[in-house]
């Protein structure tokens, strides 16, 4: 079969399993990642990702200049992001293809498998680049952190293996050792792959470490300097804001028992995807007796491939590759906001798939490839059935409440689904099973105050946002929904600190302008509302209602030629805001265009019958005696 149809079937068959997440929403970490990031949004901050501690690209310079990319060409239209995430996603399977058929050529393993190399490089390929376990790592846009990382870790082991062919050229470990330096700046598994080239090296080239080194000593050299980079910027993160390392509030023992399970459960994952899970949360596990099956189990396992090296085994190469991947993030050193996670597998099950493909073909011979080939297409339904569950922010959240009902965080973000939808009395429900979980998360915390202001319970909500604020200051949303607390309590004068706080928390928010604004005018300190006015339609040009208000406002200061561009701007915006026509009525009588104010009163009627002042007004103009004095504007 000719290379290029393999790479067609594959590409056709990652396309089919992944055509239904284009419109997926951001969820989870992207939103701090993508939405929330103001670092993609010019190209000087772009490799400088945000000092945020949920971000999940701090320190990942290369995974953000990839965000401003899609920001650059489509903003936030999420297509994009996918449509890339997908790319890089198919650019790997398409390297791993590269290097099963040319590995399986090797002269250790072409008398077993050099007949049927490109079927069997074609099988492990497709079965990998459609396998449900993937999704979240391709589907959750963020999580392109581990697709760009895996295809630099890929085209790194490819070089090396193009190099070390027949008649191979050096300058393909130039090229390896490019992919290893550009791999570090995307996430840190990278660590390990100078360890797996020269595990393979040893397997399937040259026989020994000190082959290997002797043969290619520069070539070593420059791969490992790649930990010099990598040193920098995991340094430069500080912990990832203090969420990775021994300092993250979890103790290192009981994080590697929890890794223990989850390694176990991600080989099971492996062989049957079902139950996946978007978020595990953050358990950890206390007692060696809870998980002695999986220790027992793993050191076996880790036995058999310590054998299986020495032994220069192909084996041992796959099971090494598989732990080595998976060991920067799943043995000792603790990362706090997600004990286990699925996007993790991204690379190590290319391993279990290849060797699980081998084994059938030693075992069956070319019986397996029917096998093979119905296995592809059971996984990829599979993967087109999982990816429809993250066709919405409110079904992915409710199948992983659904399967970890233990999970405080998957509560509060059903909850804020909920939330958006205006379904309050649900969105409580799960928030107080969050608080439940956990009494003091602080997210749970800030939503529940922000659903109280919206339900009408401002007096409960108030306590419960100073609480999040005692301790986190500089959190936006307890902030804003403080101040629409406070002014909702007839307090605005106590409304405008929080405002003000969290216009500084995101500059980039019209609504926290927008909101501190319309509290100064509330307080009748109009030329204060004036700039946070002003600022709220520079970033919402298109809405109305705010630029009504600030019309209002500048009319009130009587600048009147400023206020009547920006009430007919308005009104051309939207038609149908009767507060906008009738300010502008009474900024028309003022300005002696009688007629004017007439026929802007008459339209807030029609909008509104039961506008008062409205009606007041054209009565008192129609009587004419004192139409020169109507009822005041309200800015």
């Amino acid at each position: 079969m000719p290379a290029w149809v393999a790479a067609a079937l594959i590409a056709l068959a990652t396309f089919v399993a992944y055509r239904n997440t284009f419109t997926a929403p951001f969820v989870f970490d992207d939103e701090r990642a993508v939405v929330e990031n103001q670092t993609i949004r010019q190209w000087s901050t772009a490799l400088f990702p945000p000092d945020d501690n949920g971000s999940g690209v701090r320190g990942r310079p290369l995974i953000n200049l990839s965000l401003a990319l899609n920001y650059a060409v489509g903003g936030l239209d999420v297509r994009g992001y996918h449509a890339l995430n997908l790319l890089l996603h198919l650019a790997a399977a398409l390297t791993l293809y590269g290097i099963a058929r040319r590995t399986l050529r090797r002269p250790r393993l072409v008398a077993r498998f050099g007949e049927a190399a490109e079927r069997l490089a074609l099988a492990i390929a497709m079965i990998w680049a459609v396998h449900p376990l993937l999704t979240e790592s391709v589907t959750c846009v963020v999580q392109r952190t581990e697709s760009l990382a895996g295809l630099w870790y890929l085209l790194t082991l490819y070089g090396f293996v193009r190099a070390t062919e027949p008649g191979g050229s050096k300058r393909w470990l130039v090229g390896s050792v490019a992919a290893c330096l550009l791999g570090v700046t995307a996430k840190e598994i990278l660590a390990t792959a100078p360890l797996v080239v020269l595990l393979y090296d040893c397997t399937f080239v040259s026989g020994s470490p000190g082959a290997a080194w002797r043969q290619r000593r520069g070539y070593y050299l420059a791969l490992w300097a790649a930990w010099l980079p990598l040193a920098a910027l995991v340094l430069g993160a500080e912990g990832r804001g203090g969420t990775v390392g021994f300092g993250a509030g979890v103790l290192w023992w009981q994080y590697a028992l929890r890794q223990s399970e989850a390694v176990v459960a991600y080989l099971g994952l492996s062989a049957w995807p079902h139950p996946l899970v978007l978020d595990y949360g953050v358990d950890v596990v206390e007692r060696v007796g809870a998980v002695w099956p999986q220790l027992v189990l793993l050191a076996g396992a880790g036995v058999a491939m310590l054998w299986a090296l020495w032994r220069r085994r192909p084996a041992g190469f796959l099971g090494a590759c598989f732990f080595a991947i998976l060991a920067p993030s799943s043995s000792v050193v603790p990362l706090a906001t997600q004990t286990m996670a699925e996007h993790r597998m991204y690379l190590p099950l290319a391993a279990l798939v290849a060797g699980a493909v081998a084994a059938g073909y030693a075992a069956l011979g070319r019986r397996i490839v029917l096998l093979l080939a119905l296995g592809a297409v059971a996984l990829a339904a599979g993967t087109m059935a999982r990816n429809e569950t993250y066709r919405t922010g409110l079904s992915i959240w409710s199948d992983t409440v659904r399967h970890r009902p233990g999970n405080a965080r998957a509560h509060c973000d059903l909850a804020v689904e909920l939330l958006e939808l205006d379904r309050l009395p649900e969105a409580e429900r799960e928030l107080r099973a969050a608080l439940q979980l956990a009494p003091d998360y602080a997210d749970a915390l800030a939503n529940l105050g922000k659903l109280l202001v919206l339900s009408g319970r401002p007096a409960e909500a108030v306590p419960l946002l100073e609480r999040v604020l005692a301790v986190r200051p500089d959190y936006f949303l307890a902030q804003r929904s403080l101040g629409a607390g406070l002014d909702k309590l007839g307090r605005p004068a106590d409304a405008i600190a929080p405002y003000a706080a969290a216009a500084r928390l995101q500059p980039d928010s019209a609504l926290a302008h927008f909101d501190l604004g319309n509290a100064l005018v509330e307080l009748r300190r109009l030329p204060e509302a004036v700039g946070p006015l002003e600022t709220a339609v520079r970033l919402r040009p298109q809405s109305a209602s705010m630029r009504a208000v600030l019309a209002g406002t500048l009319a009130a200061l009587g600048r009147t030629a400023e206020a009547t561009a920006a009430f007919e701007t308005a009104l051309r915006l939207d038609p149908n805001v009767p507060d906008a026509h009738f300010n502008f009525g009474v900024l028309c009588f003022k300005l002696g265009d009688f007629a004017g104010a007439e026929q802007q009163w008459k339209r807030t009627l029609e909008l509104n019958p039961d506008y008062a002042e409205a009606r007041a007004n054209l009565e008192r103009l129609r009587e004419s005696e004192v139409s020169r004095n109507p009822t005041g504007g309200k800015p």
